[in-house]
């Protein structure tokens, strides 16, 4: 089993004033908690908004976060939702 680390941070996720998703401010955000002593990031779990996020919005925010931290921290995706079967298929393209 994977060791996680010790500190594993909720990240929020940021909008821009249109409510759209802020992916450099999430780059930025991921980098700041990581130089900080996250060891790892939980992205778009329910801190994160993930209620409020389409599938599109969540794969493109794992893929910025992963490309913003690297091997510097452990990312797990919030694939959580009230729809198991979009859960599975969104755990499966994370």
């Amino acid at each position: 089993m994977k060791n996680f680390g010790r500190v594993l941070t909720a990240m929020v996720t940021p909008f821009h004033d249109d409510y759209s998703v802020n992916y450099k401010a999430a780059a930025e955000l991921a980098k700041y908690l990581v130089a900080n002593g996250s060891d790892g990031l939980v992205v778009a779990g329910s801190t994160g908004e993930s209620a409020t996020l389409s599938k599109e919005e969540k794969i493109k925010l794992y893929a910025t976060v992963l490309e913003a931290v690297g091997d510097k921290a452990t990312v797990i995706a919030g694939t959580g939702s009230n729809d198991t079967r979009a859960s599975i298929t969104l755990t499966k393209e994370a």
